[in-house]
């Protein structure tokens, strides 16, 4: 297993091992979605890509919400971070509720904390049993690795990070995967 420091971003190179491909895979996307999502204001963070009802606002918190989830909750069997006990989450599309209530800041810092609350969570699970450590996920009834928890957020981010890239375009045209690309 390569010798990385989990708890910062991981760059890519030619050839790596599993541990290097996986995160720096989930490390790259992640970075590509926070260029979709900086430097945006509020009103900006809300607006809408007809007939959709996704915003950027709503895509930051909700995958703030799964870095926790899945790294934070049940990975390292932490529970839920306090910052999720302001919101109801048994209601359904409570992130569609309340992302209008919070300010471009709020939403970034709330990403941000996530992100660096799941590097902590991936380099304690590795530590365990390397990338067969087993975390129960009482959502699906069944036990996991981190292996699969990492692929399953790098889904989430692939799927997301295509409606930021349009939502942006439609917004001030801002295309491409990072800010190399002209930006």
């Amino acid at each position: 297993m390569t010798c990385i420091d989990t708890t910062r971003p991981v760059d890519m190179t030619p050839v790596m091992d599993e541990t290097g491909t996986l995160l720096s895979t989930l490390d790259r996307i992640r970075r590509t979605f926070a260029w979709k999502c900086g430097g945006l204001t509020d009103e900006q963070l809300r607006q809408r890509l007809e007939p959709s009802e996704i915003t950027i606002g709503w895509l930051l918190k909700h995958l703030a919400f799964c870095e926790d989830h899945y790294f934070t909750a049940v990975l390292a069997g932490k529970g839920y971070p306090d910052v999720w006990d302001r919101y109801d989450l048994s209601l359904e599309d409570w992130d569609h509720r309340t992302e209008s209530e919070d300010t471009a800041s709020d939403l970034m810092a709330l990403w941000e904390g996530a992100v660096a609350k799941s590097r902590r969570a991936i380099t304690e699970a590795l530590a365990v049993d390397g990338w067969d450590t087993v975390a129960p996920n009482l959502e699906w009834g069944v036990e996991a690795n981190a292996r699969r928890y990492v692929a399953d957020m790098i889904e989430e981010y692939a799927r997301h990070t295509g409606h930021a890239d349009l939502i942006r375009e439609s917004i001030d045209g801002l295309v491409g995967e990072d800010p190399r690309d002209g930006e």
